[in-house]
């Protein structure tokens, strides 16, 4: 049966019905692999931030047009190969965002307090020296 609630406990299932933890091994196993997951997320998010400045800072945006003349969609260039880098980490950590939300939908202390932590050790570690102010970079989601 799923936990509706929070519970404490080394008997979990984590995202697949071949993934329960049954012994004191598995579970310690388990908070190891959501913490470094966690913490992978906030690596490939920084690289993507790193991939996006990277190939906005290449092409500067041209002039916007106006009136009747400007076009409906405006005509992209080549892509560069960091968009294209920028684009493919986006779907991957967008993934493993909701991979580790599901994770933390289990219910299990453990395993949900092993992802917060995971995420604020990746942040510390991979993302702290961002000098970017961008908002959107600093959602605490990891879904989003």
């Amino acid at each position: 049966m799923m936990h509706m609630t929070f519970y404490w406990g080394i008997k979990a299932t984590i995202l697949f019905d071949f993934w329960k933890t049954d012994s004191w091994l598995s579970y310690i196993l388990t908070l190891l692999a959501c913490f470094v997951f966690a913490a992978f997320y906030q690596y490939l998010e920084n690289r993507r931030l790193q991939f996006k400045s990277l190939s906005s800072a290449r092409h500067p945006p041209p002039p916007p047009r106006t009136g009747v003349s400007a076009p409906l969609i405006p005509k992209s260039g080549t892509r560069s190969a960091a968009k294209a880098a920028s684009v493919l980490l986006f779907g991957v950590n967008a993934a493993i965002g909701y991979l580790l939300m599901l994770a933390a939908m289990s219910f299990n202390g453990g395993v949900f307090i092993a992802i917060v932590v995971g995420l604020t050790v990746g942040y510390l570690v991979f993302r702290s020296d961002d000098d970017s102010g961008d908002a959107a970079a600093e959602n605490p989601c990891a879904c989003a």
